[in-house]
């Protein structure tokens, strides 16, 4: 069975197309980056062929989308005739509310409430959604599987995901914490587990997906406690266009001096804020560390500001967790920007924190131990893979519903 997945963020779409007849063969893989910004890229990397490098302006998923099925296909670098070889599709979908607790195989309900849901997730479902609905015109009648990044935080306890406010708007409209990039805390915390030796039931971990989109997670026993994102995406880090978490009653100052509504606030939260809205360049972090290089202010001041709000996320889940046996870095930034990681584990020695500022130098994209042998608490970089996750979700249901 070829399966197709498709994992869309906010400004990017990661994929990989698996052969699962015979275990797990992955045929190729991408990543579709900047899209929104000029000069998008396109990199695809079909196994046993030389990878291939697109730039274009890109200005939405579904355009996007269309590009990876092209590239897919293509004569030259292309792993499969045409796209008909795909006999199912995984979707990673951010937000399933308290209804999917589980992966599930999608159908007219299923996308009724992944699009009632994108209120809650408003850079995201309707970006899966998208996703879905281009897969039903270019492959009519595949079986499509929705994995849901909110259900891995379904055993959070109340006293953590509850809001202090009236129970009513819970009662009403679940307003409570969700959670997000579920799929990758948990891909992460068991595959760094595994790495150490150790089995992830036995652990208290604390995963820190950092990318356009950023979220910590604390983990005991391989489940999860407390998780950093809330209602919506856009609570807990500063991310790239998000503010993370804020003062409400800044939102209510900002609305009556502006004489905003609620879909322009709604914007600047989500689209105008974070390290874009800092800096006022770039949502880009590789783009705040060149100008930083350069002594721009503003780029350095959205740099420490993001660097700082991780490390107080940390500190606070070692309180929740009771200690830590493991930290782990990972997403786009997690993995790759070393930097990034030296400014968050400085000066963290007291939460027996041993950072190794020299094998962390440099390190990008690879599972690797960034911290000293003495260190109380181990450091890791690790790679994820939601992708695996999600096809090994999708074979099962689709095997399963055709029994």
């Amino acid at each position: 069975m070829i399966i197709l997945v498709l994992n869309c963020g906010s400004s990017s779409i990661k994929y990989q197309l698996f052969d699962m007849s015979n275990g797990c063969n992955m045929l190729a893989k991408g990543l579709l980056e900047r899209i929104g910004l000029s000069n998008s890229v396109l990199t695809h990397k079909p196994t046993g062929k030389e990878p291939y490098t697109v730039t274009n302006d890109i200005p939405d998923h579904t355009t996007g989308i269309n590009m990876v099925m092209e590239a897919l296909t293509d004569p030259g670098h292309g792993v499969i005739a045409d796209i008909g070889q795909i006999k199912a599709v995984g979707h990673r979908v951010v937000n399933g509310g308290e209804i999917y607790k589980e992966s599930i195989l999608v159908d007219n309900e299923v996308k009724k409430q992944i699009e009632l849901n994108s209120e809650l997730a408003p850079l995201h479902n309707p970006a899966n959604l998208k996703g879905i609905l281009s897969v039903e015109q270019l492959i009519p009648g595949v079986p499509q599987v929705a994995v849901f990044d909110t259900s891995f935080h379904q055993t959070m306890p109340d006293y953590a995901y509850m809001y202090a406010l009236p129970y009513e708007y819970y009662e009403k409209y679940k307003i409570r914490k969700y959670g997000y990039h579920g799929t990758s805390h948990k891909f992460v915390a068991s595959k760094a587990a595994r790495l150490m030796g150790k089995d992830v039931r036995d652990l208290k971990i604390i995963t820190c997906h950092l990318g356009n989109g950023a979220s910590i997670t604390a983990i005991q026993w391989g489940r999860s406690i407390d998780t950093s994102m809330g209602f919506t995406p856009v609570d807990g880090l500063i991310m790239g266009t998000r503010t993370g978490e804020i003062d409400p009653g800044v939102l209510i100052y900002i609305a009556d001096k502006e004489h905003l509504n609620v879909t322009g606030i709604n914007n600047i939260i989500n689209k105008k804020s974070g390290v874009a809205g800092i800096s006022q360049l770039s949502s880009d972090m590789r783009d705040l560390e060149i100008a930083a290089a350069e002594a721009n202010e503003k780029a350095i001041l959205a740099l420490n500001m993001y660097a700082y709000r991780v490390k107080k996320y940390i500190g606070s889940y070692i309180a929740a967790l009771n200690g830590l046996d493991l930290l782990v870095f990972t997403g786009g930034i997690g993995e790759n920007d070393h930097k990034m990681r030296a400014m968050i584990c400085s000066d963290m020695e007291n939460l027996g924190i041993l950072f190794d500022f020299k094998a962390n130098d440099g390190v990008r994209g690879k599972d690797f131990v960034i911290s000293r042998p003495e260190s109380k608490v181990k450091v890791m970089c690790i790679t994820t893979d939601e992708e695996f996750v999600i096809a090994s979700d999708t074979r099962s249901i689709v095997e399963h519903h055709s029994v």
